[in-house]
């Protein structure tokens, strides 16, 4: 899936979808050695850029989303839909895919 946006403030979810950037592993040592990109694991974790407004259950009443923008979130290895703004790229999960919420100390 590919948009023309070049925005990302531009891409509001619906229902109870949520909008992530996955966070990027690291591609230096603290000694400033260079990590070649088959070596870097791929991280399962990601910031919450917006949030749809929920969804419904089956009485037709609101559920909102469990998480807000900012979160850090634990998501799955797979799944999701894609979407690139300019040349970062963004997945698209419903709120039920995502595993975990990651509080800051």
């Amino acid at each position: 899936m590919a948009t023309a946006t070049r925005n990302v403030k531009a891409i509001i979810p619906l229902l109870d979808r949520v909008l992530v950037q996955r966070i990027k592993p690291v591609q230096k040592t603290s000694s400033g050695i260079l990590i070649p990109e088959k070596s870097l694991e791929s991280l399962n974790e990601g910031e919450v850029i917006s949030v749809g407004k929920g969804a419904l259950d089956k009485e037709g009443k609101h559920v909102p989303n469990q998480v807000k923008p900012g979160d850090r979130v634990l998501l799955p290895s797979y799944g999701g839909s894609t979407v690139k703004v300019g040349e970062e790229e963004y997945t698209l999960f419903r709120d039920a895919e995502i595993l975990a919420k990651i509080e800051e100390k």
